[in-house]
Parts: C-alpha cells; structure tokens; sequence
C-alpha cells in the first residue's frame, strides 16, 4: 500500500486485481473509477477498489459497461442500496437467460457437429473398405 493506507498506486491495483494499467486508465476514462491525482500519479481509494471489485464482476457475467455504470450510480440513491439490489437482480437475472439460452444452443451445435463427424467417420471407414476390397 501506498504512504496513506488507505490508497494504492496503478501498480499496485493491477498486481492486487490482475488487470492492466491500460484497463485501469480505460475505466477511469469512462468515469466508473475516480482515483485521486498527484501529479502524473493515480491513487486508488477503498470505494476504487470496491468499484472495481463489481466492474470485473460484472464484466465476468457479461454486463456491458453501461450497465455496471448504471448500478454503481445506484448506490448512492440513498436507500440502503435497495434500490440498487434491485436493479442488479434485474439486469442478473436477463443475463442469467441470455446464458442459458446461449448454453442450449452451444449445446444443440456440439450434438449436430458430433453427429456430422461419426458421419464422416462412417464415409471413411466404408471407403478405406471398399478401397481394400479392390486391391
């Protein structure tokens, strides 16, 4: 940690969380991070990290970016956060279908491609046999 404890360089931050300075200056430029400046220097608070703690999250279950920034703005509504619970639980619970529907399909496309191949399986052998024979 950096001379105040309660802040980390950019360096630090990316060691902490695996990301990228680059990641780190992308969200900052998108206003979802708000790290204090000193001079060329970023410093990342608790509340940087908390935010990018939900970033990832949410980017790993596959929220845009737009709607990571719509639920961390929530929290700041004022009603402990039932709001923002409420809205995260929405937007968790589309993803949550666009997955499983996107799983089904993913599925349905490994049995047709597994099927093709013992087709072709099939092609080749009876070929290899009938080559055979001939000779």
């Amino acid at each position: 940690m950096s001379n105040n404890d309660n802040t980390m360089t950019i360096r630090e931050m990316c060691d902490a969380f695996e990301v990228t300075p680059r990641a780190l200056r992308f969200y900052e430029s998108k206003e979802l991070l708000f790290p204090i400046r000193d001079g060329q220097k970023r410093l990342f608070t608790n509340r940087d990290r908390a935010r990018l703690k939900l970033i990832l999250r949410g980017k790993r279950f596959g929220f845009s970016l737009e709607e990571i920034r719509q639920l961390l703005d929530l929290y700041h509504v004022g009603d402990q956060q039932q709001t923002q619970l409420h809205r995260t639980y929405e937007i968790a619970q589309e993803r949550l279908n666009a997955m499983i529907n996107q799983r089904d399909e993913l599925n349905a496309a490994i049995a047709e491609l597994e099927d093709q191949m013992k087709w072709g399986e099939k092609m080749l052998t009876s070929m290899n046999q009938t080559k055979r024979a001939a000779e």
